[in-house]
């Protein structure tokens, strides 16, 4: 296949940037604040959130917005982690904005939440995935990034998944850190010793709890892992999951203050789209009040192994999956389509 542009060269020396969950983290704690602290929240996100502009602007041929039924009200947010080549900050209100070549979009989720917001899905999609970017030819999903911002990141996901993106943040691995050092650190169970030997870090076989410092290891690493960055996905997902069901339903809806102040800590560290209002988020996070850690499914976009593409490893997507997966979430049926694929759901213990 031929590429009509080139991959992001490796260039200097740079600090990782990693993601990711924090702002979903942060969106679903939301659901346990009361309405008079979310109206404090709107000023205290407000001043420190970075906004991206032209996010949607240009974008012709776009999915349609369902107008009747559920999916009306389904909300699909694409969140970005980023890996930059800057030891500057890349998300949040201290950030410059996007520059051309300078990141790219490390970890990628899409966060369907339900028309009825009884559930919600988690879907990752690998940051090798080998798809079409538009004026660029075929490339790797988070290339979108580096050649045009969150605009063609957009355009790339809505092209290949026929999904209607309704908002979109970037955070980086700074928020991530802070957050779970705020809650006093998150348990996880490892059922295999594993080496990482790109970092020289052995993780024995049992319980740890890890702090900011040491969930960031866990949670980037892919070497010595059998499936490499798709075990990687899994193990974010499983952190998240993991985070969610010992804050949220255990502390963090005994005492909303702490809740208010993680958020807007983590606000610090996260960009989002200039068309997505502080009372928009307020009105989104109302409606969650009633979400539970186990209404939220988690899964990685259904693939097809492994390859080569040149010198390019990739991810090869599965189209007939894949095509279920997406309709499932256009018609905002993700609860039943997650009843009928319990295989492709993420386990609670990953390696």
């Amino acid at each position: 296949m031929v590429m009509l542009d080139h991959p992001p060269a490796p260039g200097w020396r740079r600090r990782a940037r990693k993601p990711l969950i924090g702002l979903l983290v942060c969106l679903l704690l939301l659901c346990a604040a009361s309405l008079a602290g979310v109206l404090w929240l709107q000023a205290k996100v407000e001043s420190n959130l970075q906004r991206l502009p032209d996010t949607f602007t240009g974008l012709t041929d776009r999915p349609a917005k369902p107008t009747s039924g559920s999916a009306a009200d389904a909300v699909n947010i694409l969140v970005l982690g980023t890996d930059t080549r800057s030891d500057a900050p890349t998300t949040g209100a201290e950030a410059p904005g996007w520059v051309p070549g300078q990141a790219r979009s490390d970890t990628m989720l899409l966060i369907h939440l339900d028309g009825d917001r009884r559930s919600a899905s988690v879907i990752s999609i690998p940051r090798d995935s080998w798809v079409d970017i538009p004026g660029h030819g075929k490339g790797k999903v988070n290339w979108a990034y580096s050649f045009g911002g969150p605009n063609l990141t957009v355009e790339t996901v809505e092209k290949m998944t026929d999904v209607r993106i309704d908002h979109l943040a970037t955070v980086d691995w700074g928020g991530f850190e802070a957050l779970t050092d705020a809650i006093g650190g998150v348990d996880i169970d490892i059922p295999k010793t594993v080496y990482d030997s790109a970092r020289d870090v052995r993780w024995e076989a049992g319980r740890h709890h890890l702090d900011g410092e040491q969930a960031l290891l866990y949670v980037r690493q892919r070497h010595g892992l059998q499936d490499g960055d798709l075990d990687r996905v899994a193990r974010q997902q499983a952190f998240l999951r993991t985070l969610l069901a010992q804050t949220l339903e255990q502390e963090l809806r005994k005492n909303p203050d702490q809740v208010l102040d993680l958020i807007a800590l983590f606000a610090k560290h996260a960009s989002v789209d200039e068309d997505w209002s502080t009372t928009q988020m307020a009105k989104l996070a109302a409606s969650l009040r009633n979400l539970r850690t186990n209404d939220i499914s988690y899964l990685t976009v259904p693939t097809d192994g492994t390859g080569m593409v040149g010198d390019q490893s990739v991810v090869r997507l599965d189209p007939s999956r894949d095509r279920d997966l997406w309709r499932a979430v256009r018609e905002d049926r993700m609860a039943a389509w997650a009843d009928d694929n319990p295989d492709l759901l993420t386990p609670d213990v990953v390696r």
